[in-house]
């Protein structure tokens, strides 16, 4: 193609309406069609990045192959588009403010004044445009965070704008709002999306096309009202309705289509109808799950579902696989103890403690790991869930009663300790070891390998801790072994138990990589030994 193709995706009225999910949803259907496409977020906070905020501020941070830090949004577009993102696919106010000043301070500027309009915005138009030229792609989805009317999303708002008039039949938006359902008066109002959509006209941007967020089904006279009212096309609103799950809404989009719609004004060529083949094997299988598993998943920001989502979503897709439904019982890790852990993991099958920072529910994890160990559960933890792992088989098997990790407590039986590389970092955003990492299988008789099938493997990190290869000799003769490592430095990636029936723990996110049509291998492995 000679040109890039540029997607804007805007919200109104309220937040969480799914930017994300329309957006990876109609990436999706333009990459089923038969071209390359990629996902970026925009997002207008001042953070420089996720990575320094809590979980309970932004949900989960996702981490890419390349070591950025990044919305939670990019889980959503690798799981759809099976495609890896980078760096470049998440660009936040603090980044583009901090490029910016940092041009200023080199004199790229010339002594000019620097401004909002026209540098901010510049700044901004660098990064939607530079993602189309640096992976060739000939489609670039641009979601843009916030709500139109925000403050802090006029800059990418006025982007927009002017991308859209130097681009021309190159570049359309897309503006997502909600039409509300009022009981009382038994109707559906249109009025919010009419103001959004002004709100949006009074920034000077036209949307191309309306996606109506609703629970009840909207009658063509409806849209036919919201058409006119907001100027855009009869055949240009579609309706985003609830569904069983989220990889139904390409299907739902796509029978309405608005793929086509989207197409026709970009002057893509359609070259085929999108295959979706194994897409729709993949949601026949979710749909259609006879029997359901009970599973643990134990961490402290449970009460937030977004703060363990890629987590969530891989353990799905691996029920998928192993044809069963999993009812997943989310508990706080500083609810549990040694007293009630017996009442709350007794019936599960299997038991997942999840990642995080800082000595909060620590112990509650330690116990859950214990519980798992002791009773033969498959047990599977992840990053910090391993360094529990660790810590409790030191303490209650090795008898070091004072194992711990240097992260929580000083100690004399460090068997988690901090990385020699991290020992001089004192700025907290974007210094952890991050990205992605070779992992050796060294036993071809391990979990690991079962599952993975090969020796070498590539896996995503975040943390600052690693295990403390001081204890790996008396750990391995006790029957805690290290079955992957890193081939460059040593670092121990994998442990496993062999008499258990199913006991690993990894210090990489294996949640990062499980996509909808490309299970995890090692959530299949976990779940596969829940049910057998």
């Amino acid at each position: 193609m000679a040109n890039t193709k540029f997607i804007f995706v805007t919200g109104g009225v309220t937040s969480s309406l799914g930017k994300g999910i329309l957006a990876s949803s109609l990436a999706k259907l333009i990459q089923a069609g038969g071209y390359s496409v990629t996902i970026q977020k925009l997002d207008p906070y001042l953070n420089v990045d996720p990575g320094t905020l809590n979980p309970y501020e932004h949900g989960e941070c996702f981490v890419t192959d390349d070591g950025a830090e990044t919305d939670l949004d990019l889980g959503h577009y690798e799981r759809f588009l099976n495609r890896p993102t980078s760096q470049a696919n998440n660009v936040t106010t603090g980044r583009i403010y901090q490029s910016v000043i940092n041009k200023e301070r080199k004199g790229d500027y010339l002594g000019k004044t620097v401004q909002i309009v026209p540098h901010i915005t510049d700044e901004i138009k660098r990064s939607i445009m530079l993602l189309g030229k640096k992976g060739d792609y000939d489609v670039v989805v641009t979601e843009i965070g916030g709500v139109v009317g925000d403050i802090e999303s006029l800059p990418f708002i006025e982007a927009v704008r002017q991308l859209k008039w130097e681009l021309g039949s190159d570049a359309l938006c897309i503006h997502l709002t909600l039409v509300p359902y009022l009981a009382a008066a038994g109707e559906l109002k249109t009025k919010p999306t009419q103001h959004s959509v002004k709100q949006l006209l009074e920034n000077g941007v036209q949307p191309d096309i309306l996606v109506l967020r609703t629970e009840h089904a909207l009658n063509s006279n409806l849209k036919h009202k919201v058409a006119l009212f907001c100027n855009v096309d009869r055949n240009a609103v579609f309706e985003s309705p609830d569904a069983k799950s989220i990889y139904e809404i390409p299907l739902l989009l796509h029978n309405q289509g608005l793929d086509e719609v989207a197409m026709t004004k970009l002057r893509l060529p359609i070259k085929k109808d999108p295959d979706l083949e194994h897409w729709k094997d993949q949601l026949n299988k979710l749909y259609n799950l006879k029997e359901s598993v009970d599973i643990a998943v134990v961490g402290k920001y449970v009460e937030l579902p977004d703060a363990y989502k890629s987590i969530h979503e891989a353990l799905n897709h691996a029920g998928m696989v192993n044809g069963v439904k999993l009812n997943i019982e989310w508990i706080h890790s500083e609810k549990l103890t040694e007293e009630n852990a017996s009442e709350l993991l007794k019936d599960k099958k299997a038991i997942l403690v999840a990642p995080g920072f800082g000595h909060r529910g620590i112990e509650g994890k330690i116990t859950a790991v214990k519980f798992a160990r002791e009773n033969n559960i498959p047990f599977l933890g992840i990053c910090l869930g391993m360094q529990c792992a660790v810590i409790e088989f030191a303490r209650n098997v090795l008898g070091l009663k004072n194992a711990n990790s240097t992260e929580f407590a000083a100690t004399d039986a460090p068997v988690i300790d901090i990385m020699e590389e991290q020992k001089t970092i004192t700025n907290m955003g974007h210094t952890m070891r991050l990205g992605a990492y070779p992992c050796k299988i060294s036993d071809l008789n391990s979990n690991a390998f079962k599952a993975y099938g090969l020796e070498t493997i590539s896996e995503r990190h975040r943390h600052r801790y690693e295990f403390n290869n001081a204890y790996l000799e008396e750990m391995t003769e006790k029957g805690m072994s290290a079955t992957g490592k890193n081939p460059d430095s040593d670092l121990v990636e994998i442990v496993e138990i062999k008499s258990h029936k199913w006991f690993v723990g990894v210090q990489f996110h294996p949640e990062y990589k499980s996509r909808f049509e490309a299970p995890h291998p090692l959530f299949v492995a976990f779940i596969k030994a829940a049910v057998s």
